[in-house]
């Protein structure tokens, strides 16, 4: 039986939570908090295996209390966050700190779909409940990842000025993602990142990371111009192309397609890359599925690098482990050599 405890101080919402949990038999509620503080004595006490975490509370909001959870009694803690620009915003905070991941509410709860948030909700907590016996955050010690040789064999670098990096990544995007532009610095060339996010929630991302490394991160907009040294997040809710309407001349368009699961899709992404002039840098990150390997094949047929975050240390392996299972991968780094990498061929 997975433990759940439930933090949100609306009751309205911790009695519908629990009843959207307790629908599934494999799941059960083992306490409920108002608040940050109550729920961070609660989660040293009960210990549970997954908590559902509020952004905004009185007496201890959302962020400070998954900030004290993960030091006294880490947790896999997804955020149920508000869809607005300031929840957003504290949301992916929480996420750099430690939460694992969210689900967006709607400001006002009559409005609530129960059903497909419920069945959301449990996926996500089945899904963090197992992690959490292999991830060395929670308490619980990975195995170290075995990457086999062949499958690092494709040692592809650029063969002349790279004129944009292209990058993948999912759930753990918000924590890893910064690291990498730190350890990157500014670029000569511009930078795209399909990172799976509703649409309310890319432009938070891309002003906390701008914040945090001081680098040129915006929000992508239909038409823009790929600049030098530009960090574009592809906005959510579409997926994003890059065309290449003169010679070296880059520019980023929204594409609707309904096809896709997930957006921004790495692999759309990824294809449209694979038809420009300019030479190009892959970059596959932690994530669930195994988005970005069909747009990487694209790339590698170009003699593409396709740079993979180590296993070891993505919170979730399924896009690494993709590339790096299709034998595709051209080498296997941990963040700060990815951003150090990245430095070197983009200087």
């Amino acid at each position: 039986m997975i433990r759940v405890l439930i933090v949100d101080d609306s009751a309205f919402m911790r009695m519908a939570m629990r009843k959207m949990i307790e629908s599934n038999v494999d799941i059960e509620v083992v306490g409920e908090a108002r608040n940050g503080a109550i729920g961070l004595q609660m989660a040293i006490d009960l210990r549970p295996d997954v908590i559902t975490m509020d952004v905004e509370m009185p007496i201890m909001d959302g962020l400070t209390a998954t900030k004290e959870i993960m030091s006294a009694a880490p947790c896999p803690i997804i955020m149920v966050s508000s869809l607005t620009e300031a929840g957003a915003v504290t949301t992916i905070k929480c996420l750099e700190l430690g939460a694992v991941d969210f689900i967006p509410k709607k400001s006002s709860f009559v409005q609530l779909d129960i059903v497909q948030i419920g069945d959301d909700l449990a996926g996500k907590i089945r899904l963090w409940a197992k992690q959490r016996n292999s991830l060395r955050y929670f308490g619980g010690v990975r195995p170290p990842a075995v990457v086999a040789p062949s499958s690092v064999s494709n040692k592809v670098a650029p063969t002349g000025k790279v004129g944009l990096v292209v990058v993948g990544v999912s759930t753990g995007g918000p924590a890893a993602m910064p690291k990498v532009l730190a350890s990157m610095g500014r670029i000569s060339c511009p930078m795209v990142i399909a990172q799976h996010m509703p649409a309310v929630f890319t432009k938070g991302f891309a002003d906390h990371m701008r914040a945090e490394t001081g680098l040129n991160v915006v929000e992508g907009v239909d038409g823009m111009l790929l600049e030098p040294g530009m960090v574009v997040v592809a906005p959510g809710g579409t997926d994003s192309v890059v065309r290449e309407p003169f010679p070296g001349k880059l520019n980023l368009f929204l594409k609707l397609n309904e096809s896709a699961n997930i957006h921004p899709n790495a692999d759309v992404l990824f294809r449209s890359a694979a038809s420009l002039s300019v030479g190009i840098v892959a970059v596959v990150m932690t994530g669930m599925g195994c988005d970005g390997t069909e747009g990487a094949k694209a790339l590698q047929k170009r003699n593409t690098p396709i740079l993979v975050q180590s296993p070891d240390c993505c919170v979730v392996d399924g896009m690494t482990g993709s590339i790096i299972a299709a034998g595709i991968a051209s080498d296997v780094l941990n963040l700060d050599e990815l951003g150090r990498k990245l430095s070197k061929w983009c200087a």
